[in-house]
């Protein structure tokens, strides 16, 4: 028992990593090409990837939903660990960096799992809550775009879930930027504003896990 999270430095992570991570070759292959690309710091870390692939198969998700794909290691983790007949709608606005996601479905043959939707994911989910149909169908959302438009994409996925499933947004740490009182950028300011809503909902219930950047979990109600 501790009464307080463990630091984790590099020889720390290195260790856990050694003896929990199982990462797929394919994962690695796309995990490499991406650090040489430009903003390659936008990639999910393996063990963050692992994590959510656990709570994809834990809540027995068929129907997932992602905002933001970049190049798709976080789609290919959750559609690995979909069942067949399985769905992933992922929306993002980069034919470029899609490419990359694309390819790699296609080589872990899940490409047939994947729904990708490009366009402002803001015009995406309110053409989807507009089908009454879709409405409480999903069981797992992933948010990890723009920041400004976190609210709003929280909102959209808590229509479009059922009740008991899950979001995941990343980035709420934020690198610890959060507690300058002198980062007042559009970023920051929207994360603090969400992280401090989600705290107070009561469509949800919640826990900030500190894993990669920070992942808020919200279950709805």
């Amino acid at each position: 028992m501790s009464s307080s999270t463990i630091t984790l430095t590099d020889p720390l992570r290195d260790y856990m990593l050694s003896v929990s991570l199982r990462e797929p070759d394919v994962l690695a292959q796309l995990r490499q090409e991406t650090q040489d690309m430009e903003a390659a710091e936008m990639q999910l870390s393996p063990e963050q990837g692992q994590f959510m692939a656990l709570l994809v198969q834990a809540i027995g998700a068929r129907r997932c939903l992602e905002v933001g794909t970049f190049t798709g290691y976080s789609s290919l983790v959750v559609a690995l660990a979909l069942p067949e007949g399985g769905e992933l709608v992922a929306c993002d606005v980069s034919e470029e960096w899609t490419s990359v996601a694309r390819r790699y479905w296609e080589k872990a043959g899940v490409a047939h799992k994947i729904d990708l939707r490009i366009g402002p994911a803001t015009d995406t989910l309110a053409h989807m809550v507009e089908d009454a149909d879709a409405l409480g169908t999903f069981d797992f959302a992933f948010i990890d775009a723009d920041k400004e438009n976190y609210a709003a994409y929280v909102d959209y996925a808590l229509q479009l879930l059922r009740p008991g499933g899950l979001i995941a947004i990343d980035n709420v740490l934020w690198g610890g930027r959060l507690l300058d009182e002198n980062a007042t950028d559009s970023s920051t300011e929207a994360i603090r504003a969400l992280n401090k809503s989600l705290h107070q909902d009561e469509r949800v219930d919640v826990s900030l896990v500190p894993i990669g950047d920070g992942v808020y979990l919200a279950r709805k109600r």
